[in-house]
């Protein structure tokens, strides 16, 4: 049964969807939003329990709707059936599931929410998605869901705004209620009614659905009153200027109390481009209590990098800096890409890389200089993104084997396409294409980062050789070893190093990853003596290569 209110207020009334209706559906005809009575004839009967928590998540990051070839919004069930097997096999042991929360406009990727209680109903129903969940769980995969608390649709209709004849409900009074970017309203962070709205849907999520965590989208917009626009946070005084929304700020502490309380296993990462100091420190220490934060400053760095310097001039130096720069209290996940450095008016990392010969030049017995450059940097960037992340990492889908071209939902501009809505899988699927050999190097990547715990020692520089391109660091026991030149290949590379014997552990000149396959990967390299516990290791290093060496 659908069903709708009718709210009156003194100057009015109109139709509204209650706040916390957790079914909304549309009309094919008539497109209009209802609530609906969702009461199954079967309570879903779950099967397995949490996966506990991760200390070093690495994230799958997804959008169920464009998570399928086909021209059209994809489901829970299609996802589950056939991506999620693609995730168990890559190795990642979290999910980020994008554009749950229920959205009037489908091209707002799930960012303008009108119910933050309902299920998104173009996805399919609630079972549905505790069915994905729960088998994902079967699989030791912990789903985390992106969590919008920072900002409403405008729409009144559909949504939260002007709810009972009161713009500001809800939502802070004039400016501050308005989010001019976005185009959407700023709720109001001092009222108890909006605190307890937000910090029920947290408890919900986590309760009804068995969820592992939240990513808190844009936390930026909520710290700052003027959202954090137009600045660049390059001096602390930014940080407290007297800019700051006291009342966001205790929100987002409140719901970090709650989330752990509720469920201690489970994680909350935060999305903050400003770097604020404390979002992501314990509460005890007086911080916000995020347990993560994304380090956006990683993969700003490589679009900067791929747009304005040529290969010769890549600085290795600059470049461990700014893959390593954080604070040293604050757990970090880090990323090469997500989906936001793909949307529309931008490129994913390879189609940047090789541009249009990726039309032409992909067969597996085409010699292209194009191509075979964007493999080798494609494995390469993310080797050394994964290699210098401080705790934990993420994908965005299909990124991991090159997907090309951008993200861009259907909208009236793009005559409401869905040709960019979607996952070409096809292309990984063919074995006459060359994708798939950097799905190879993806799920190889993800096993050893599993297999040998790398995460749990911070990587130390050993060598940051300008001149020739060559950045050496350890993590631990593992020797991650990077020559970015792209002409130049060193035979006899000769540098300090931890004593000991050293074997091939990951290589990206593999030709399993559609490598040349110029490194014996059979050889043991042993350190000559310098001093007690140094020694001085000699390898080949060829041109655009990296790989890790296990000491023993």
């Amino acid at each position: 049964m659908d069903y709708k209110f009718w709210v009156e207020w003194p100057e009015g009334g109109g139709e509204r969807i209650p706040g916390y209706v957790n079914r909304v559906v549309q009309d094919d005809l008539t497109k209009i939003f209802s609530a609906q009575v969702w009461q199954p004839e079967q309570v879903y009967r779950w099967r397995y329990s949490g996966v506990g928590r991760r200390e070093h998540p690495l994230i799958y990051e997804a959008h169920i709707g464009m998570s399928m070839e086909n021209r059209r919004v994809s489901t829970f069930n299609e996802f589950r059936a056939y991506v999620l097997p693609r995730i168990v096999d890559l190795g990642y042991n979290m999910i980020q599931l994008m554009g749950i929360q229920e959205h009037p406009y489908y091209g707002s990727f799930g960012y303008q929410v009108s119910n933050f209680y309902a299920v998104s109903s173009r996805f399919g129903t609630p079972d549905d998605l505790k069915r994905l969940i729960d088998e994902a769980h079967g699989y030791g995969i912990g789903v985390i869901m992106d969590i919008v608390h920072s900002h409403a649709v405008k729409n009144e209709a559909e949504g939260l705004s002007c709810f009972a004849g009161d713009y500001n409900q809800y939502f802070y009074p004039g400016e501050r209620g308005e989010h001019r970017l976005w185009n959407s309203r700023c709720f109001d962070y001092g009222k108890n009614e909006v605190i307890g709205f937000l910090l029920s849907n947290c408890k919900y999520w986590l309760e009804e659905f068995h969820f592992d965590g939240f990513r808190f989208d844009g936390i930026t917009s909520m710290l700052y009153w003027d959202h954090g626009l137009g600045r660049d946070f390059t001096e602390y005084k930014f940080y407290y200027d007297g800019n700051q929304d006291e009342d966001a700020i205790t929100y987002l502490t409140l719901a970090n109390k709650l989330i752990h309380e509720v469920n201690p296993e489970v994680i909350t990462i935060a999305e903050d481009m400003s770097g604020m100091p404390g979002v992501a420190s314990p509460l005890e220490y007086g911080g916000m209590g995020f347990d993560y934060r994304m380090n956006m400053g990683t993969p700003d760095y490589w679009i900067k990098l791929l747009k304005e310097k040529r290969d010769e001039e890549w600085h290795v130096g600059d470049l461990f800096y700014e893959l390593t720069n954080k604070r040293e209290e604050e757990h970090t996940i880090s990323y090469a890409e997500s989906h936001d450095q793909a949307l529309v008016g931008d490129k994913t990392i390879f189609f940047r890389l090789v541009d249009k010969a990726i039309y032409s030049s992909m067969g597996v017995f085409d010699k292209n200089v194009i191509i075979d450059r964007g493999m080798s940097l494609h494995k390469m960037i993310r080797l050394v993104t994964i290699g210098t992340a401080a705790d934990g990492y993420l994908n965005f889908m299909g990124n991991e084997w090159g997907h090309p071209e951008w993200i861009d939902f259907p909208r009236e501009g793009n005559g409401w396409s869905y040709d960019h809505a979607r996952r070409l899988w096809s292309l990984v699927d063919d074995e006459n294409l060359r994708f798939r050999f950097l799905n190879m190097f993806d799920k190889a990547m993800i096993q050893m980062v599993n297999d040998t715990g790398v995460f749990h020692w911070r990587p130390e520089p050993l060598v940051r050789d300008n001149e020739r391109q060559v950045l050496i660091f350890t993590r631990g026991d593992y020797l991650f070893v990077f020559n970015f030149n792209p002409e130049k290949s060193f035979p006899d590379y000769v540098f300090d190093a931890p004593s000991g014997k050293y074997t091939m552990v990951l290589n990206t000149d593999n030709k399993n990853f559609d490598g040349v396959g110029r490194i014996d990967e059979e050889v043991e390299h042993f350190t000559r003596y310098v001093s007690p516990g140094r020694g001085q290791l000699s390898l080949y290093v060829p041109a655009r290569t990296g790989f890790v060496l296990r000491r023993s």
